[in-house]
């Protein structure tokens, strides 16, 4: 019989202020340490800001957000859960605006990401797969 790994999963409250941001990259950076996965620390923390900065820029009300962080064998799940049913879209900014790249970035870097409905707002998630589940490259 063959052990099933384990998921490591943790849930932050946070509101919805631009000290969040911040905030949430240092708990994702302490969390994927404490949980050995260091691997996804880079990519993780850079969509987590994006995310995070959307709710504080797009979503009005004093509703906190909710970071999800889950770990298991094909990777990293990572949601952003927020008060507001508008979904994030991926849209061409025009030149020299300073927005407008968030979703665009964290198409390009995560695996997969989508967004579903969740309560009287959505979550917003993404994925980061290991290409070598083992964590071991090849010689």
């Amino acid at each position: 019989m063959q052990a099933t790994p384990a998921t490591l999963s943790a849930t932050i409250d946070l509101p919805p202020a631009a000290r969040s941001v911040p905030a949430a990259r240092r708990v994702l950076a302490e969390l994927l340490t404490t949980w050995a996965a260091e691997r996804y620390r880079d990519d993780a923390s850079l969509l987590v800001s994006e995310l995070v900065t959307n709710v504080v820029r797009h979503v009005a009300g004093g509703s906190n957000m909710v970071l999800e962080v889950h770990l298991s064998e094909p990777g990293l799940r990572i949601c952003v859960v927020d008060a507001s049913a508008t979904r994030p879209t991926r849209r061409e900014p025009g030149a020299g605006e300073p927005g407008g790249h968030g979703m665009r970035l964290v198409a390009a870097v995560a695996d997969r990401w989508g967004s579903e409905a969740h309560q009287s707002g959505k979550r917003v998630w993404f994925e980061l797969r290991d290409a070598d589940p083992a964590g071991v490259g090849t010689a």
